[in-house]
């Protein structure tokens, strides 16, 4: 059954409800969504929005973390937090049979989460200690560098987990300063799928929303991508060069010409084997084992990003040819070949992005959030399907704000 938006109003708030009914296995599915209650918001202390949701991870404060963990694995009910870059999410998932009682214990946690000092502790110590191993992970160091020189001065320029310095920091008034601001009615979007009725949903739901307050939402921060080119070279004890490289790109979530930048992007850096920059940097000359573009496209912001490793010796050649691949695509376009190749590629492995429930719920609630309907990846791929070699590269040569190109390196 084709997913549907309805509403369920609680408290004077109209809050948007994502259903898809699904009984050919007897599960359901909810997820909270808490829109502008990320890593964004995380303005004054790197990593509070994470360490809030694994608070929330560690069960009542009156049944603590293992009673109440015990409790739900007897009646295989799974409930967890997480927290992206915009968003914060609470998911439950359990048999049918089991649905109200999961909306209990759910309805139970949000009135009791351990706000206990020993349950932060013990998120503080796990979350410094795996900051700490990830000293030597220089995927991550050169990562991070280039969100610093692609978002200098702003939240995107810090890392979404925090620094040891910022989680260390947070204190238990700041993790329910965080819950109070921001899991509340007037920022929820709910997504239900699964075997369950409709009508049950909207008057459990109604039951345990009614728990939270009514807050209030805040429109999301665009943050744009730093013009200036800037380079970064970190020397550290390593065999290899983690080269990472982004740029501007200039496109909105919910533009309408977002499918070209998706066939774009597929074939300079997004499809593996055959695209532009694996084809230069691996295959031609060797340089690398693999080599990645993609762009990376939300409501706060949007740019370009890659990476790739390559010898100490070749940092310099590898650069350069990342530079000359992408200044010779936005010149000269792509071929008739590559654009049916991609065509080809991504209409025929379309089933397989929607085989669960959980893909297509995921899609439902990505139409819904960039503002489209629902629906509407459907006609991306027609769209897609129809795209003309000519209108394809007038596109790419527009956008040759990706020609300014920062490079985050890490290096002996």
């Amino acid at each position: 059954m084709a997913a549907k938006t309805e509403t369920i109003e609680i408290k004077g708030v109209k809050i948007p409800l994502i259903y898809e009914e699904d009984n050919r296995l007897p599960l359901v599915s909810t997820q909270i969504v808490f829109t502008n209650s990320g890593s964004i918001t995380d303005i004054q202390k790197a990593g509070l929005a994470k360490v809030s949701a694994k608070i929330l991870n560690e069960g009542t404060k009156t049944e603590g973390s293992n009673a109440f963990a015990e409790a739900l694995e007897s009646k295989a009910i799974s409930i967890s937090a997480h927290s992206g870059t915009e968003t914060f999410v609470l998911e439950v998932s359990s048999l049918k049979d089991e649905y109200a009682n999961s909306m209990n214990c759910l309805e139970t946690l949000l009135k009791d989460p351990n706000y206990s000092a020993k349950a932060l502790e013990k998120i503080k110590t796990m979350t410094v200690g795996g900051l700490s191993r990830k000293e030597n992970d220089f995927d991550y160091i050169a990562g991070n560098e280039l969100k610093s020189l692609l978002f200098t001065g702003s939240v995107l320029a810090q890392p979404s987990s925090g620094t040891k310095e910022s989680v260390e920091s947070i204190n238990m008034t700041d993790v329910k300063k965080f819950t109070a601001e921001h899991i509340v009615l007037s920022r929820a979007i709910v997504v239900v799928g699964g075997d369950i009725d409709i009508k049950l949903v909207k008057k459990t739901l109604t039951e345990v929303l009614s728990t939270l307050e009514v807050g209030k939402s805040e429109p999301l921060v665009q943050i744009k991508v730093d013009k200036k080119i800037k380079n970064s070279v970190l020397k550290r004890e390593t065999e290899q060069a983690y080269v990472y490289f982004g740029s501007p790109y200039d496109i909105s979530i919910d533009s309408s010409e977002f499918y070209k930048a998706r066939v774009a992007m597929f074939i300079l850096g997004t499809g593996g084997f055959g695209s532009r920059l694996m084809e230069e940097v691996r295959v031609k000359r060797g340089l690398a084992y693999s080599a990645y573009a993609r762009v990376n496209v939300t409501k706060s912001s949007s740019y370009m990003s890659g990476y790739l490793q390559t010898k100490l010796e070749s940092m310099e050649e590898a650069k350069a040819t990342v530079k000359e691949v992408i200044a010779t695509f936005v010149k000269k376009g792509v071929t008739k070949d590559e654009l049916e190749q991609t065509k080809k590629f991504i209409l025929g492995s379309e089933p397989l992005r929607v085989e669960t429930m959980s893909q297509r719920l995921s899609r439902t609630f990505q139409e819904y959030y960039k503002g489209f309907e629902l629906g509407s990846s459907e006609l991306e791929l027609e769209q897609i399907q129809n795209l003309k070699l000519k209108d394809l590269n007038k596109y790419i040569k527009e956008h040759k704000e990706i020609l300014d190109i920062s490079f985050a390196i890490v290096t002996k």
